[in-house]
């Protein structure tokens, strides 16, 4: 099989495991709602239909997940719910029972049962105790044979979801349904005060500029939901085809030049988090900027995981507000994995805006891992050290906080860091001791003093990983040691007249200010065409080089919930990682619906999408 075909198989095979993934949840889904559009509107309920996919949530699980704040939870939520909990297997039931099994006689006693589950962990009350031990104790002779139960009881588990699938395929008009709509805005990240990059269904823009409208029908009957539709299809070519590319200025090489390096990294609840920078500029002068993502593999034929994912700068001026900030560029035009920017910028502070669509960094299923790899072990000594797989991981670990890239971490870089893993700052006092234990230069830590804090970190803790593991699971890192949810970039700005200085920053309205910057740079450059019958709800749909984007405006004084259908597009991946949809667009504003990559770039791509008004139940 050729490269590309190669290419091209994994990237289906990826899409179909998501697809089932969808499939297996809405399934689960239906078993407790008669829709997908309905809303967990209780912990109770969370807890039934993670039941249903096979979850067996703790209170502590639930707890995490439906907070004091909470009052409801649609579809897409659960679905990054499931993805994040891992399913009960029968070994970890299996070896839960053998700690209870005093005798080890494979059975366990009324008795056992009740001391352990009334008096251990999340306690339980007798009575649901008994009610267990009489559902499970079949022969009714006071014993629990556990093997046997917990074979029953993944039997029935299976038994549960074929049955929920089989209804799912049998009932066609459940199969019409729409797979659900997503937050209208993220839960906070505590890990960071790092901006949290805004995704498609997450943020809405009031539609200040629009006019009242006329009145428009609450209930519109079922033959006008059908006339309220919207088709479009758009075939890109591959890339390797294009034509239309932004050539690096050829004196580029006199030119004043300053970069930053930073990450884009995924949170728990499927957001992206990453540094913002500020941009000062002394004078008017010709500007060239880019942004790309940084390979830190040693090896010229494996370069790193990410290299795909799709990477952009939106440069901002203004206040620290949305409703002052004003959009000035962004990167559009590609030169290879680079995307780029030319132009002139006027003197002044600007604040650039690190983007990436989700198409490629996003929330995979977490394979189980049956042994995580040794971080820390011991030499013949007897002393504690870092292996040689924690020590590559810590090294690339530092290239990504090194952010100036001089190979040194100042307190600064240091302190993105430990807002990143611990959500805490390092002190210049702390810093001081720091210094004084660990090996730095120019009062910064080394490559190598980053290394001796780790072993000391490991070393208090007499070897015992826990912590260390928080930490590279906050960089990205699975327990397989590979960088799987984060994506290292690097921004070039080459100045012609004079010499701009780029800074990390980290601002909390950021988020905000991106949400309407991204909005903008579609509806200012794009097609815009209404659902027909529906004059007041417009879809603007964005063709760039590389990606296609769309906002739903709507003018109307309701919400509106639009469906979306992707089934007939070809070669294609959405930053929903869901080819059918549904998003719930407020009263008079506008929202992005989504965006679109190719899996494969080196072969053509169609995008086939139809919008169509739900009507009000």
């Amino acid at each position: 099989m050729s490269l590309q075909a190669s290419s091209q198989s994994i990237g289906m095979q990826k899409c179909t495991d998501e697809e089932t993934f969808y499939m297996h949840c809405r399934a689960a889904y239906l078993t407790v709602f008669r829709s997908s559009l309905a809303s967990i509107s209780s912990k109770h309920q969370l807890c039934r239909v993670l039941q249903q996919a096979g979850r067996n949530p703790s209170q502590a699980t639930l707890n995490k997940h439906w907070t004091p704040s909470t009052t409801k939870l649609n579809f897409d939520d659960f679905c990054e719910i499931v993805k994040n909990e891992r399913p009960t297997e029968v070994h970890d039931l299996m070896r839960a029972f053998r700690k209870m099994d005093i005798n080890g006689d494979g059975y366990i006693s009324h008795n056992e049962l009740h001391i352990v589950l009334t008096s251990r962990g999340e306690k339980m009350a007798a009575k649901e105790v008994d009610a267990i031990f009489s559902l499970a104790d079949t022969n009714k002779d006071g014993k629990l044979d556990y093997a046997e139960f917990c074979r029953l009881l993944e039997s029935t588990a299976e038994q549960c979801q074929i049955a929920a699938l089989e209804r799912l395929e049998a009932d066609a008009k459940l199969k019409r349904q729409n797979f659900g709509n997503e937050l209208d805005s993220p839960p906070k990240s505590l890990a960071s005060t790092a901006v949290t990059v805004p995704q498609p269904p997450h943020k809405t823009e009031p539609d200040i500029t629009l006019k009242k409208d006329s009145r428009s029908s609450s209930r519109p009957s079922s033959a006008r939901s059908r006339r309220s539709s919207l088709s479009n299809a758009i075939t890109m070519a591959a890339s390797n085809t294009k034509s239309v590319k932004l050539a690096e200025p050829t004196s580029i090489q006199d030119w004043h030049h300053t970069c930053m390096k930073g990450s884009f990294f995924l949170e728990e609840d499927g957001g992206i988090t990453s540094l913002q920078y500020r941009l000062t500029v002394p004078q008017t002068a010709t500007v060239y900027l880019t942004i790309r993502p940084l390979n830190l593999s040693q090896r010229l034929e494996k370069p790193s995981s990410w290299m795909s994912v799709d990477t952009a700068v939106f440069v901002v001026s203004g206040k620290d507000t949305k409703e002052d900030s004003t959009l000035v560029c962004f990167t559009e035009s590609r030169d290879k994995e680079k995307c780029c920017w030319k132009g002139e910028l006027s003197a002044g502070t600007y604040c650039l805006l690190p983007f990436t669509t989700s198409c490629r960094l996003r929330k995979r299923t977490r394979k189980s891992v049956s042994k995580p790899v040794t971080l820390v072990n011991r030499t013949d000594t007897g002393e504690l050290d870092l292996t040689r797989d924690f020590r590559g991981a810590l090294s690339d670990i530092f290239e990504v906080i090194d952010l100036d890239g001089n190979g040194l971490l100042s307190l600064e870089e240091y302190n993105f860091f430990e807002l990143r893993t611990s959500g805490e700052n390092c002190d210049e006092e702390a810093w001081a001791v720091c210094k004084e234990n660990f090996d730095t230069r120019k009062n910064q830590l080394s490559r190598q003093g980053f290394m001796e804090l780790n072993l000391m970190e490991a070393s208090e803790r007499g070897g015992d990983p826990t912590d260390l593991w928080v930490t590279l699971e906050a960089m990205g890192y699975n327990r397989n040691l590979e960088m799987v949810e984060a994506c290292p970039f690097l921004i070039d700005v080459y100045c012609e007249e004079g010499q701009c200085t780029l800074q990390p920053v980290s601002l909390e309205s950021g988020h905000r200010i991106l949400n309407t910057a991204l909005q903008r740079s579609i509806t200012a450059r794009s097609e815009v065409k209404t659902l027909r019958g529906q004059e007041n709800v417009l879809v603007y749909t964005y063709r760039g080089e590389h990606r296609i984007s769309t906002v739903i405006a709507n003018k109307t004084n309701q919400k509106v919930t639009v469906h979306v259908n992707n089934e007939q597009s070809k070669n294609c991946s959405s930053s929903r990682g869901m080819s059918v949809f549904a998003v719930e667009v407020p009263a008079r504003t506008k929202m992005v619906c989504q965006h679109v990559l190719p899996i494969n770039e080196h072969q053509e791509w169609t995008y086939s999408c139809v919008e169509s008004i739900i009507p009000c139940q």
